[in-house]
């Protein structure tokens, strides 16, 4: 109280001083002297600059009167356990294990196409036939033999079974009678690698040789393209580090950015192999395909749950500081007092151990526990031991 009534006691002396002045600048202005000008306007800018300083004396003293000068004004983040969920964000592409090409088994004129591109066909349906080069009419030439010879078997094995005739008669018919069932039996596998069929069900995805063309086994020589969309999968490569984590039934979010469609599926497959060039390993995931929309090689993001804590503790990434040595610390507020003016209470610097990050959030491990209350707005503007005043839900952080 002293103090403020020094300061009134200035301001009163000033404001004296004031029209002393004020008369005495009219007599300097009515003597329109120059000279006489130019000695007040000096006079007058010293004691401005005088005042000035005066003024922000006053306003210093002021302030550090003001009892909430430099106490900063926070928000609090209670801690709870939470269900914390982690995901390992990675690309891949759809693959199908049903995406073959076709070649032919022999050398021939591609006879006649009985498919076209976009048909869908059934497993083991005739899709194009070669011409055999007459070997249907040797196929039935060696039908009429086995047929005779049948005939003359079983009347000869009447007879020995009779004791009638020798054996070494037997045995010849007998020899004659396989050996053209033999033939027969050959030339039909043989003849049948003359039509091309479909290894599975699926569309014909593209048909690459025409009719009248001279094909033969081997690279170049493929005739159709045939693709199952039903059973689809995406394939990623996963780092090493993610070994354990990332296993066989794991459930996977899987996101197809193109067609706006998000899947819920899981590991199906895990590899067992390291690639040593890159130290990744790689997981299948199946996806549906009712609509036919998802197509080989097509993108896809996924995520991977590779890790899950039921009572974990979470904080905002944006709430943590390091220290000159490299640990990360967040302020706790020990204890609160009721003043007339609000809630105070006093921050305190926690060292702190994390753990996985998952958007703006991070699991805390070490240095927090359930119950405590952290610094959230305003956690980079105090200091350790700092009294702070808490600003209430119906408060709004300036």
């Amino acid at each position: 109280m002293r103090t403020i009534y020094s300061i009134l006691i200035i301001i009163l002396i000033l404001a004296s001083c004031s029209k002393k002045k004020t008369n005495s600048l009219n007599k300097v202005l009515e003597s329109n002297d120059t000279s006489i000008l130019k000695e007040k306007k000096i006079e007058l800018d010293k004691e401005l600059q005088k005042l000035n300083k005066q003024i922000n004396q006053l306003n210093e003293k002021l302030e550090s009167l003001n009892p909430d000068k430099k106490i900063p004004l926070i928000t609090i983040y209670p801690i709870e356990e939470e269900i914390f969920t982690h995901y390992l964000e990675l690309q891949g592409n759809v693959k199908t294990k049903q995406n073959v090409l076709i070649y032919p088994e022999v050398s021939g004129l591609l006879q006649k196409i009985l498919v076209e591109k976009g048909q869908q066909v059934a497993k083991g349906q005739l899709l194009a036939v070669i011409d055999d080069g007459g070997m249907q009419q040797q196929l039935a030439q060696a039908e009429a033999m086995a047929l005779l010879t049948k005939t003359t078997y079983d009347r000869q094995k009447r007879l020995w079974d009779q004791k009638i005739g020798s054996e070494i008669q037997y045995l010849q018919v007998e020899t004659d009678y396989l050996t053209s069932k033999n033939l027969v039996e050959q030339l039909t596998k043989q003849l049948e690698k003359y039509k091309i069929t479909a290894p599975f069900a699926g569309v014909i995805d593209d048909v690459i040789k025409d009719e009248g063309t001279i094909i033969a086994p081997g690279q170049g020589s493929e005739v159709f393209r045939i693709v199952n969309l039903d059973n689809m999968y995406v394939e990623t490569d996963v780092p090493e580090t993610y070994l354990k984590n990332v296993t066989k039934g794991k459930t996977v979010v899987v996101n197809f950015p193109i067609l706006g469609t998000t899947i819920n599926s899981k590991i199906r497959q895990a590899g067992n192999f390291i690639n040593p060039s890159n130290r990744t390993f790689k997981i299948e995931v199946p996806v549906p395909n009712k609509s036919d929309n998802i197509k080989p090689n097509l993108t896809a993001r996924l995520k991977i749950n590779d890790y899950t804590n039921g009572e974990a503790i979470l904080i905002p990434l944006s709430i943590i500081s390091e220290n000159a040595v490299g640990q990360q610390y967040v302020y706790a507020i020990s204890g609160e007092v009721n003043k007339e003016k609000g809630t105070y209470g006093k921050a305190v610097q926690r060292l702190i151990a994390v753990g996985k990050t998952q958007g703006d959030r991070i699991e805390v491990l070490d240095g927090i526990n359930v119950g405590d209350k952290i610094i959230l707005e305003g956690a980079r503007s105090v200091k350790n031991n700092q009294e702070v005043k808490i600003a209430h839900k119906d408060q709004k952080v300036k």
